[in-house]
């Protein structure tokens, strides 16, 4: 392993976080874990929007990356995919894609990546943060 790679997984941990009305869905990539749930205790979808209550959203999903994320050490700060689910006809306006960035990143993501496509699997999730990070030159 190169000393790259050992320090990123002493302080990142990677998610993959489904939005649903209501709902998230998250998974450890970083730890090959299990899906894990959580549906908000106050609704944060609105008719016309997946998140139009965001300090719902933003507590539903904080608790949810802790549960997901482990304890260790160090503290480690989370790379996301966030993917919308439900509501995306027409697909995403400026603002909705904005709510997502800043959602995730108000729950303690130091990077951000918005997928709207097809579900990934592990293996194409951790690809798309690979490819995100040396874009950036992060890692």
């Amino acid at each position: 392993m190169r000393p790259r790679d050992m320090i990123k997984k002493l302080f990142t941990v990677d998610l993959y976080i489904k939005v649903r009305k209501n709902r998230f869905e998250a998974k450890n990539l970083s730890s090959s874990g299990s899906w894990e749930t959580i549906q908000s205790e106050h609704p944060f979808t609105t008719e016309r929007l997946l998140v139009g209550t965001f300090s719902a959203a933003e507590s539903a999903l904080t608790k949810l990356i802790k549960s997901v994320t482990p304890r260790s050490f160090f503290k480690k700060s989370p790379q996301i995919i966030i993917q919308p689910m439900e509501l995306l006809d027409g697909g995403l306006s400026e603002v909705e894609e904005r709510i997502f960035k800043e959602l995730a990143l108000g729950s303690g993501a130091f990077k951000v990546i918005l997928h709207t496509g097809s579900e990934l699997t592990d293996s194409e999730a951790m690809q798309l943060i690979r490819s995100a990070s040396m874009s950036t030159g992060q890692f």
